[in-house]
């Protein structure tokens, strides 16, 4: 299923077109609910999550002032693993304490007093339901007189070989670094990768072009560089050290297996944003929802801290 997904992440990058606008089929339609939800197996297994918002029309005018009214609030919301069911609960940041606030800015990798609207979520609470790999779990969503549903499955994790930082190309320095990382690509099956980073105390990000597959590289030992994510809301950008690493901080990586819906989500949303500018088109984002718009998507994932430092 493809829509256009004006979500949370991609609203403010949203572009009008110059003179004759073109209205693409369906922009004026009434608002739907995006979903984005994970469920995290792996080295960390973690409980399903879900941001629940609506829609906004394509070309409407949407600034950080609108998005805390685009959550859904006061929805039933289950996962299923066949076994056994979990109620999430919504959780709020204005109901948190400073601590969990902490919590919450290393889970969702940004700082919830830089916000400036209530951010919320719906989660398991009990952690009575924990991400294993090779289940599928069901996604049901009951809110504001609509059902949504939606199956994911958590694959099997191929984690990397080894991790090395090594003098940038160019001109030696002893300041940057650049993170190649080492990969036995499984042989005989499609697999589909992202990666995430946290620098010293910061939450995970994710770089621009965080995902990729191995259509080029099935069964193959690989190398490639890591790069280092820009924080949310970068505008200014140094060519010289761009997606390089300072010596000296300590960098946490996230790897991540996905299924194939969860990596052409993100692989069209990425693309969305790279593109936008005065003479771009929209882009079609990947959905998995039935009766709505969004994610639910499974990962597993294995993380590795490693200090930067260069022979």
């Amino acid at each position: 299923m493809k829509n256009i997904i004006p979500t949370l992440a991609v609203a403010t990058l949203l572009a009008t077109s110059c003179e004759k606008a073109f209205i693409p089929e369906g922009a004026d339609a009434p608002p739907q609910i995006v979903v984005e939800g994970y469920i995290e197996g792996g080295e960390r297994p973690a409980p399903p999550f879900v941001i629940l918002t609506r829609n906004v029309p394509f070309f409407s005018e949407f600034g950080p002032e609108d998005l805390e009214n685009t959550f859904v609030h006061d929805a039933i919301v289950k996962v299923s693993d066949g076994e056994k069911t979990a109620e999430l609960s919504e959780l709020c940041l204005d109901e948190l304490s400073e601590e969990e606030k902490r919590l919450a800015s290393a889970l969702f990798g940004f700082n919830p007093d830089s916000l400036g609207f209530n951010f919320c979520v719906y989660i398991d609470l009990s952690f009575s339901m924990r991400g294993e790999e090779g289940k599928s779990y069901t996604l049901e969503v009951e809110a504001e007189g609509q059902r949504l549903q939606s199956v994911t499955s958590i694959p099997r994790h191929a984690a990397l070989d080894s991790l090395q930082f090594r003098n940038p190309p160019g001109e030696a320095n002893d300041t940057l670094a650049q993170l190649l990382c080492f990969l036995a690509d499984p042989a005989g099956e499609a697999n589909f990768y992202r990666y995430q980073v946290a620098i010293n105390d910061s939450g995970f990000i994710s770089p621009f072009a965080s995902v990729f597959d191995d259509r080029l590289t099935n069964g193959q030992y690989v190398e490639f560089p890591l790069f280092k994510p820009e924080p949310r809301g970068t505008q200014d950008f140094d060519l010289e050290t761009l997606g390089l690493y300072r010596v000296g901080d300590t960098v946490t990586v996230k790897w991540i297996t996905l299924d194939k819906e969860h990596y052409n989500f993100w692989n069209t949303l990425e693309f969305n944003a790279a593109n936008q500018g005065p003479f771009s088109s929209y882009t079609l984002i990947d959905s998995n929802i039935e009766g709505g718009l969004g994610i639910w998507g499974g990962l597993s994932a294995s993380y590795y801290e490693l200090k930067v430092l260069v022979d």
